[in-house]
């Protein structure tokens, strides 16, 4: 099978670069996206099979409304979303899971518990690596 790809968004480049790193070792191709507006960049130009997004983007968008605007497109409402946030609250958890996420994991994170969940949101597609 063709090599996945996942797109991560977050605005944190240390972030960013170390799970496109972790992702790319574990034999998935990893897209990188600072803004909700680079991810939709990428997103007119490639199929992603995963999302790992970023609640608080220092950008006009956040990723709960990056979410909203995937959900309502024909075109990337069934690409598995994990938010990766510090927002821990009960409303920001409660929101997620309004947007369909597939996981929510809150930061500081393990890596390799983000890598365990993409590899299960891709098996559960039927898309594993």
């Amino acid at each position: 099978m063709a090599t996945r790809r996942v797109l991560i968004v977050d605005d944190e480049p240390y972030i960013l670069h170390i799970l496109a790193f972790k992702l790319r070792r574990a034999g998935y191709t990893a897209l990188e996206a600072t803004s909700s507006e680079q991810a939709l960049a990428i997103l007119a130009e490639t199929t992603v099979h995963c999302i790992v997004l970023d609640v608080s983007l220092a950008t006009p968008t956040s990723g709960f409304q990056l979410a909203e605007r995937l959900a309502a497109d024909p075109r990337t409402c069934r690409i598995p979303i994990i938010f990766l946030t510090a927002r821990s609250l009960p409303q920001d958890v409660r929101r997620g899971r309004e947007l369909q996420a597939r996981a929510y994991i809150t930061k500081p994170f393990s890596l390799q518990a983000v890598l365990e969940e993409v590899a299960r949101q891709l098996d559960a597609a039927g898309q594993g690596a």
